[in-house]
């Protein structure tokens, strides 16, 4: 298999353009973000092991990668809506969800791990 290092370079760079889309136009996106820093950071400065850090930021990621995806779901819907409105309201609401519940397990996992430094 040989790697095509000039698509795969394009590749990154579409990606790169969908994540400051992302951030410029999603408030959701912004805040979560905002928030992964702040944890990342207060981890790095209490100290906490690396296992723990670990799991604060694949918990931030999935929080992230949740709301990427319910963007492009919105996206996708909002240029079928006028044909398919029960529908797409229907399926903004299961997406949202989805990025709800992960940004509760988010808090969760944040004060089990931050807890332990703390208490």
């Amino acid at each position: 298999m040989i790697i095509r290092f000039k698509r795969l370079v394009k590749s990154f760079g579409y990606a790169g353009r969908g994540l400051v889309k992302i951030f410029k136009e999603e408030q959701n996106f912004q805040i979560e973000s905002v928030a992964t820093l702040l944890v990342i950071v207060a981890a790095l400065v209490i100290g906490v092991t690396r296992t723990d850090l670990a799991i604060l930021v694949f918990t931030c990621a999935l929080v992230l990668i949740m709301e990427v995806i319910n963007s492009a779901v919105e996206a996708i819907s909002d240029v079928l809506k006028p044909k398919l409105d029960t529908y797409v309201k229907r399926i903004k609401d299961i997406v949202a969800a989805g990025v709800m519940l992960a940004a509760l397990t988010a808090i969760i996992v944040g004060c089990l791990i931050f807890g332990q430094y703390f208490f």
